[in-house]
């Protein structure tokens, strides 16, 4: 049976963190404000896997409020999904990401984004697809105040 997911995060940004996008450190001013490197990519990533096998979402797998994982790389967080899918019994089959965010340009940062990626779910990179665009200039996304994701993912099950 093939199953699908769909996956979504917003972080606020904020002076004093390092931005962190699909596990890739990436050059800017600001970073995501979050109880782990709050990389909305890899997030939005894990809840469409979670979703794809029809498990609870990031949010009951990697809590806020469990200290020993403060700060925690979301590359980690997507190894640890990956488990959750074998244990399941799903292979993965692609995942299709879009970041919404109106600075920096991520463009350049694809190909390590996709790299890392696929490293964390033993998938092969090019069945990762990373897309950026802008929100125009509306809301709050727009007005550079954070940046959101969205994720689909595809997994065969028995």
């Amino acid at each position: 049976m093939t199953r699908c997911g769909i996956g979504y995060d917003a972080h606020r940004l904020v002076a004093g963190r390092k931005l962190v996008l699909g596990g890739v450190e990436i050059p800017h001013s600001l970073g995501l404000e979050g109880h782990s490197d709050a990389d909305v990519l890899s997030h939005a990533i894990a809840d469409a896997l979670l979703g794809a096998i029809g498990e609870r979402d990031i949010g009951h797998h990697f809590p806020n409020t469990d200290e020993s994982i403060r700060g925690i790389s979301s590359i980690a967080i997507l190894e640890r999904v990956a488990e959750v899918l074998r244990r399941h019994g799903a292979e993965l089959v692609n995942v299709d990401a879009t970041l919404i965010a109106e600075a920096p340009k991520i463009a350049p940062h694809i190909p390590a984004m996709r790299e890392k990626i696929s490293s964390a779910l033993q998938l092969a990179p090019e069945r990762i697809s990373i897309k950026a665009t802008t929100n125009e200039g509306l809301g709050t996304i727009g007005r550079g105040e954070g940046m959101c994701a969205m994720a689909v993912a595809s997994v065969e099950q028995p």
